[in-house]
């Protein structure tokens, strides 16, 4: 971990993104991911993220990195955020604040979960919060969950499509007057603390379930069943 706020060499302005957008992590996607794109989604691919822009058939419309986990493109695309080694923000966290200070509303980060170093997968759940707390929608998927982020006083209504199970697990300290219907172990004005997984696994029992908080965020994570 460094000490030192980002520099940035930029060779173009980057046009403003629509309200919708998606960053594009290093961990390898599918091509069944580009079903979370729609044609006005803007892209951000980071660092070796853009190994995913090819996966997922699109061309980023930026590109950002301190390019440490995969060769700089040669040559540069025009407008390329080169970031240097030494910061404080990961590349990711970068272009979530990025977005934030082009007003994007709704972001999903895909290549994001999973890999080789967990402590990157952690670093984005904190990512997730920050974009959260700015007001952004915020998910987070690959291929066998998606997760979201409950924010207090903002039900969160979840279709249960191809999920079996839903967890729900406190952010960042315990989480009060929580409600869940729509699933097999409903709360009403519940407690969860972070010391207690008492929201993990459970199930849809309906169409469709509804979260809510009083106070406090919490990480919302789909799964598929088992095998």
């Amino acid at each position: 971990m460094t000490h030192t706020d980002p520099q940035l060499h930029q060779e173009s302005k980057p046009a403003a993104p629509c309200t919708r957008a998606a960053v594009l992590s290093a961990v390898p996607v599918t091509a069944d991911m580009r079903r979370y794109l729609t044609p006005d989604t803007f892209v951000i691919a980071c660092d070796a993220g853009y190994r995913n822009a090819d996966r997922l058939g699109v061309q980023p419309d930026l590109l950002l990195g301190d390019f440490d986990s995969a060769p700089r493109p040669d040559p540069v695309p025009a407008g390329t955020i080169i970031l240097p080694h030494v910061k404080d923000d990961t590349d990711t966290h970068y272009a979530a604040r990025w977005l934030v200070e082009h007003g994007c509303r709704e972001v999903v980060f895909l290549g994001a979960l999973g890999g080789a170093r967990l402590e990157h997968t952690l670093a984005n759940l904190n990512t997730a919060l920050f974009m959260a707390k700015a007001g952004v929608n915020v998910t987070l998927a690959n291929d066998r969950s998606e997760l979201h982020v409950l924010c207090p006083g903002q039900p969160l209504v979840l279709e249960k499509g191809e999920w079996m199970y839903l967890s729900l697990f406190p952010l960042d300290g315990p989480l009060q007057g929580v409600g869940e219907q729509g699933v097999f172990y409903p709360l009403e004005n519940a407690t969860l603390t972070p010391d207690y997984p008492l929201g993990v696994s459970n199930e849809f029992t309906a169409p469709r379930a509804t979260l809510s908080c009083r106070s406090g965020y919490g990480l919302v994570v789909l799964s598929r069943a088992d095998g």
